[in-house]
């Protein structure tokens, strides 16, 4: 995710950067604008309309629509916007339970026990990662520790086959299950505990259904052929009016909508590898962290 100065205004106007929408749209833009000097040249050069022509009431009909598509983006953006917020408050949820989790195993556990505190020290932060290579559909292994010694029980590596988060998950509570029959935690601590590993199962799943439901097909490409056809059609009526001015405000016309509509699209799917999609990697290297602190 780009972090950026919200006080500076001067890099919002006069900055623009390869992930700016003025640069990906920049061949449609420019394709709308000769399409709108041609439409103009025909219009006024060439059929020669009139002032009384039935073109010129077109523009009745456009701000009719923009009443229509202006109500159609809000609630696409909205809606994109609040897909990425649910997935930030997921991952803020994550950085809290694995805190939580961290903290009730340090006041647990024996501070001599040095293997489960290593195991947990480990596996904890792991599901962090293995989490955010999950979302995008990585194939990865993630050693349990360099040092064997302490994870002979264990196998090397997480098999890339399965769902790694719920292995992960899986290790952490078959070892408390482990510590539970071995009387080094109780029951009423191991409940306590396996809270935790399902908050982890919980904030996964909300997570892939995030990423498994996108936006309808039918409702998004809608949007996107409105919006063609509201730019295209600008310039027939706007072109008796404005002359050959039209074009570069039909492009730019093109230019606000469509960039709404590029905005949305990038930001409903927020565990991507976007510019603006959620700092996963950083989440889970602060959960490393801080895990890290406390055990």
């Amino acid at each position: 995710m780009k972090v950026y100065n919200t006080k500076n205004w001067v890099q919002f106007i006069f900055l623009i950067q390869k992930s700016d929408t003025l640069v990906r749209l920049a061949p449609l833009i420019l394709v709308i604008l000769l399409y709108s000097l041609g439409i103009a040249y025909l219009e006024l050069e060439y059929f020669k309309f009139g002032e009384n022509s039935w073109v010129k009431n077109l523009p009745v009909m456009h701000s009719l629509l923009s009443f229509v598509i202006s109500m159609l983006l809000v609630f696409r953006t909205n809606t994109a916007y609040d897909r990425w917020w649910e997935g930030r408050k997921l991952w803020g949820n994550l950085v809290n339970n694995s805190r939580n989790f961290a903290l009730k195993l340090a006041a647990i556990l024996d501070p001599k026990d040095e293997i489960n505190r290593r195991f947990f020290r480990k596996t904890i932060p792991m599901y962090g990662f293995v989490l955010k290579d999950h979302l995008q559909s990585k194939s990865t292994e993630y050693m349990l520790d360099d040092e064997n010694q302490f994870f002979e029980d264990l196998p090397s590596a997480l098999s890339k086959q399965n769902h790694v988060p719920n292995q992960v998950a899986k290790l952490m509570f078959a070892r408390l299950n482990e510590l539970y029959k071995n009387g080094k935690i109780s029951g009423d601590q191991l409940i306590v505990l396996n809270g935790e590993i399902t908050s982890f199962t919980d904030i996964c799943g909300a997570c892939e259904r995030i990423k498994n439901t996108p936006i309808p097909y039918s409702y998004s490409s809608f949007i996107r052929k409105f919006i063609l056809f509201y730019s295209i059609t600008l310039p027939i009526g706007y072109s008796l009016i404005m002359g050959y001015y039209a074009a570069p405000i039909v492009a730019f016309i093109f230019y606000v909508l469509a960039s709404l509509e590029l905005i949305a699209e990038e930001i409903e799917e927020p565990f991507g590898n976007d510019q603006n999609d959620l700092p996963m990697e950083k989440i889970a290297k602060n959960i490393d962290k801080h895990v890290g602190e406390i055990l």
